[in-house]
């Protein structure tokens, strides 16, 4: 199978102190295939989506990243977006101002333009845009703010994961989006991602716990300890998990 992702001996760093996060990280991704990151706090689990992500708060020290085979560590941000990487965030900020139909609108136009694509018209934007809302099961009134203002810490979530349906991107990086979200938004949310699972896209899903996998069943699952990755294994390594605690991986 076609490698969309692939990580070699990676190691990060906290830019402002420092800190070694990764270390020697290894990680093959194919396409269409769903992938899951499981392990206790403070292991690496967000910084390895956010260093994929590009987010400047880290350095990568050494190691290669390569997305279809192209160096990504090279990419900046907005490039890795255009080329089809989405990152649903574990705290979503707030942007006064701008509305999500704005928002969205702006990015889904940058990405079509970036490859060669026509703009899609507001009419069949607001058509795909309408349909997805109700996919997702977003409160139309909010959609009405500026972006995740007065937005629960779900409902900034669902929206999260609005904008990866309406983006559409090969690669989906899922940051503990299942944190605060309750039975039927997570339900919502694993919906979605099954929805979207095809033999082009992939995703990589960042969780703590099995209640989201319980929706998303994914192809592989890894536990990240002291930033590396000490065990993979199927869905069978989420019910291990469940029963027996992080301890015997640490």
């Amino acid at each position: 199978m076609d490698k969309i992702l692939e990580i070699k001996n990676l190691n990060a760093s906290v830019a402002e102190t420092e800190e070694k996060i990764l270390n020697g990280l290894n990680l093959s991704i194919g396409k269409g295939e769903t992938h899951a990151i499981m392990g206790p706090n403070g292991g690496g689990k967000s910084t390895l989506v956010n260093v994929i992500a590009g987010k400047d708060s880290y350095n990568v020290d050494s190691g290669e990243i390569e997305f279809f085979s192209e160096d990504l560590i090279e990419m900046e941000v907005d490039e890795r977006a255009k080329k089809g990487i989405f990152m649903a965030f574990q705290y979503p900020s707030e942007i006064p101002g701008v509305r999500p139909w704005q928002f969205i609108k702006a990015s889904v136009d940058a990405k079509r333009k970036f490859l060669g694509e026509k703009e899609l018209s507001v009419r069949e934007f607001s058509k795909i845009y309408d349909e997805n809302i109700k996919i997702v099961g977003m409160n139309e009134d909010l959609m009405k703010r500026s972006l995740n203002e007065g937005f629960s810490g779900g409902e900034k979530k669902r929206n999260e994961v609005f904008q990866m349906l309406m983006l559409e991107p090969q690669l989906a990086l899922l940051d503990e989006t299942d944190s605060g979200l309750d039975v039927d938004a997570l339900k919502s949310v694993g919906d979605v991602v099954n929805r979207m699972r095809s033999d082009e896209r992939s995703f990589l899903i960042v969780t703590h716990y099995q209640r989201l996998l319980d929706h998303i069943k994914p192809d592989f699952v890894h536990v990240l300890v002291n930033g590396k990755i000490v065990k993979s294994g199927g869905y069978e390594l989420v019910k291990k998990i469940e029963e027996n605690g992080y301890e015997s991986f640490v």
